[in-house]
């Protein structure tokens, strides 16, 4: 055992920083153990002192300022747990690493945005940045490829990594209701962000992609790259016309490296039902990782909460304690290559749902415009009719985006769409 404790600032006590403080209170000897070290908060930074946290905090020291947190001479490690790309987490991020301090951070934003210059500087310093608890909530997925697949040339990822949209997606398809009435329930229950657009946008699943990615690729992250479409245009429509074909909507992240360059993802999506994605419910988060040696490994558990989160923020610390010392991005944050965005290169399949005028010849200039952009039909069922109005709903052979919204583009022009049509990618997994 080491005579010299490892000693924390902790920097929010939130949901998540109560978490952590919890887990060191209540496994301090489990902790020793493993670590061969004891490991102990010394220090803390919040707004408001007074506020009733359900936790003893009495015998550390309390800073309201992070930064001065971030400086103190008796802590080693700085872990962040407030959120926010710029402000104080930043601020204080950045005097921890030039105060001479370990960083373990939850902060997904934070990272996505800043992750490669806070690299280099934590690197050059000698000092570590761990943030397993940024993705995933308590899935060990950064740990997963930076450690356990290290051996293997990663071929894609790809993941539901935001448990509020699946929650609104998985209830609107077990109980048939409307995106607004499941959007306004996830609100009251507080499942949602203060912005809902982060969750909804697909923001929040973009920061976490990005971040993935770096990893999985070898690159500098590359958030702006990522295309961002959220969940707000599903409609139940779309929800239980997928069912009837076998297939379940999620937004998905995916990223893989093309001939074209990095593809980065996290957009509404097909995948089959009864597969491991399709088959998700609820909040729950999966990702999966696919390597050329292992093939495909699917990670599965809580992807937000106190106790899931701290556990990821703890295991951080923990390999600090024993003396685990890993660049921030699984290699030098100088040898990270720039990435080429590449847009949807790979071709799919794509779902199509449209409302049509019901009059003869409608469904030839919709074939006229796909065949003229290169899309040849795979499947066509049309619905009931309402008045003069019908829904079509098509599934194409594999074709791009971009000949996806060639063809799209031009069905305004054939003088029979009611509305704009839906183009969904389905997603082989």
């Amino acid at each position: 055992m080491s005579a010299k404790p490892l000693r924390i600032g902790l920097a929010g006590l939130g949901t998540v920083g109560i978490g952590v403080v919890k887990i060191v209170q209540q496994h301090a000897d489990l902790i020793a153990k493993r670590t061969g070290r004891t490991v102990q908060i010394t220090a803390v930074s919040a707004r408001d002192q007074s506020k009733n946290r359900d936790a003893d905090l009495s015998g550390y020291a309390w800073e309201t300022d992070p930064v001065a947190l971030a400086q103190r001479d008796d802590i080693d490690v700085f872990v962040e747990v407030m959120g926010g790309h710029e402000g104080p987490a930043k601020l204080a991020t950045e005097a921890a690493i030039a105060a001479g301090k370990d960083v373990v951070s939850a902060n997904k934003a934070l990272l996505a945005h800043h992750g490669q210059a806070l690299a280099l500087a934590a690197e050059a310093a000698g000092h570590v940045i761990r943030f397993e608890a940024a993705v995933a909530g308590g899935i060990p997925v950064i740990k997963a490829l930076t450690e356990g697949l290290a051996g293997n040339q990663i071929k894609r990822v790809m993941g539901v990594m935001n448990g509020s949209c699946n929650y609104i997606l998985t209830r609107m398809q077990n109980e048939g209701l409307s995106y607004a009435e499941v959007f306004d329930a996830a609100q009251q229950l507080g499942y949602l962000e203060a912005d809902p657009n982060l969750d909804v946008g697909g923001i929040d699943a973009g920061h976490k992609l990005a971040l993935l990615a770096s990893i999985a690729f070898g690159t500098k992250v590359s958030f702006d790259a990522v295309e961002l479409e959220g969940i707000g245009a599903i409609s139940i429509d779309d929800i239980k016309l997928a069912a009837d074909m076998g297939y379940r909507i999620k937004l998905l992240g995916v990223a893989q490296m093309t001939g074209r360059g990095l593809e980065q993802r996290m957009t509404p999506c097909l995948v089959p039902a009864d597969s491991p994605l399709g088959q998700l419910q609820g909040g729950t988060n999966m990702v999966v990782l696919e390597g050329d040696s292992v093939g495909q490994i699917v990670l599965r558990g809580p992807g937000a909460g106190m106790g899931p989160t701290a556990s990821a923020v703890m295991s951080d610390v923990l390999d600090i304690a024993r003396g685990l010392r890993l660049p921030t991005f699984g290699q030098p944050a100088t040898s990270l290559a720039t990435p080429q965005a590449a847009k949807s290169a790979t071709p799919a399949s794509y779902y199509l749902r449209m409302t049509l005028l019901d009059k003869p010849g409608a469904l030839a200039k919709i074939a006229t415009c796909l065949g003229d952009a290169g899309v040849s039909i795979d499947q066509m069922r049309q619905y009931d009719h309402e008045g003069d109005k019908a829904t079509v709903l098509i599934v194409t052979h594999k074709a791009t985006r971009a000949d996806i919204d060639h063809a799209t583009g031009r069905f305004a022009g054939t003088g029979v769409m009611v509305g704009a049509p839906v183009a969904l990618r389905i997603e082989e997994v």
